[in-house]
């Protein structure tokens, strides 16, 4: 059996689920000592994705890095803040140890701060 590697992102200054988050997912590259783009999606009304970020085939050991746009999130609906957002791109470098098991990094967001774990 395949692992997966799945996220959500909760609203804790509104016990809401953050709808409209864009993350983008990259791979660590050892050659190239970079972070390579691997895909980029947006969170539902539930704060969740429709499909794991990794599945199957492309589930594989690795370093990993997610980068959570909450600013645009915190900023949508004409909402801007004044002073700007104290938080702009929020990420989250992991490792994946095993293809096999299920990674779930859930994202806890607040206008001044953040949390994430390693979840189930």
């Amino acid at each position: 059996m395949s692992g997966r590697l799945t996220t959500h992102v909760l609203d804790i200054s509104t016990g809401k689920p953050a709808s409209g988050v864009i993350i983008e997912l990259f791979e660590y590259n050892k050659l190239t000592r970079e972070y390579e783009k691997l895909t980029q999606t947006t969170t539902n009304e539930d704060g969740r994705l429709d499909e794991p970020l990794l599945e199957g085939e492309s589930m594989k050991k690795g370093i990993f890095q997610l980068m959570f746009h909450v600013e645009e999130y915190f900023n949508q609906d004409g909402n801007k803040q004044e002073p700007p957002s104290f938080l702009d791109v929020v990420p989250i470098r992991f490792r994946i140890a095993s293809e096999y098991d299920h990674y779930h990094v859930p994202l806890l967001i607040a206008p001044g701060g953040y949390s994430t774990y390693r979840g189930s």
